[in-house]
């Protein structure tokens, strides 16, 4: 296998797991804001909502990061 084929099968795996990369830091972000708002504090809708945001702005960081890597290669 040549070289530019090896590059751009491992350009395109990086980047099709992007979005399970996206999705779980959104699900990661929303299951510790639950569980701490159910076991912890008891703080309701509060930490859900503001872990969510969070897992949503890691989700997006990631995709920054992806696009940035895009520019360089």
């Amino acid at each position: 296998m040549k070289d530019e084929t090896r590059k751009l099968i491992k350009d395109l795996w990086y980047f099709s797991s992007l979005s399970f990369s996206v999705a779980l830091a959104i699900l990661i972000g929303l299951g510790i804001g639950y569980w701490l708002d159910t076991r912890v504090f008891h703080t309701s809708p509060y930490l859900t909502l503001i872990f969510l945001a969070l897992g949503i702005i890691a989700g997006f960081r990631n995709i920054y990061l992806a696009m940035k890597k895009s520019r360089r290669l």
